[in-house]
């Protein structure tokens, strides 16, 4: 069983190099919000409680980081990351009849970010726990193989 540390933060690093925990949240963000403002990604009206293509990013990247043995806090803040990309673009891009510090408020609003971070929780643990589901099923398959 893995330490609390571990399943949070993923294995101690020996060597330094480009830590993906890092890099893949801002990408996720800046991949989301511009494929929302070119219209990549679309929503298709009405009320939005989940931005469907935003989420499903996210968890593509918790999921890739779970793979590579990363924690459980890289998965949310991928998932967050993703989720904060749609938003920003609602917000900054989307209201454009309100001032901009308006919409920067109505960015950083508490409720929005709260409700974003339990979108972030529950999607990157599901996101975390398949990856890491893969990477266990992917290493039996390769030592059933060797033998």
């Amino acid at each position: 069983m893995p330490s609390l540390r571990t399943l949070l933060l993923g294995p101690p690093r020996d060597r330094p190099r480009p830590d993906p925990r890092l890099a893949v949240p801002p990408a996720c963000f800046a991949l989301v919000f511009t494929a929302y403002a070119v219209g990549a990604f679309e929503i298709s009206g009405g009320v939005v409680f989940l931005a469907g293509h935003a989420a499903a990013v996210g968890v593509l990247g918790a999921a890739g980081l779970a793979v590579r043995r990363e924690g459980l806090i890289a998965a949310w803040a991928t998932v967050y990351a993703a989720l904060l990309g749609y938003s920003a673009n609602h917000y900054l891009l989307g209201l454009s009849g309100r001032s901009l510090v308006e919409r920067i408020v109505a960015l950083l609003g508490l409720d929005g970010l709260v409700y974003l971070g339990v979108q972030a929780l529950v999607f990157g643990t599901l996101a975390w726990a398949i990856g890491v589901g893969g990477a266990l099923a992917v290493g039996r398959l390769r030592e059933r193989a060797a033998i």
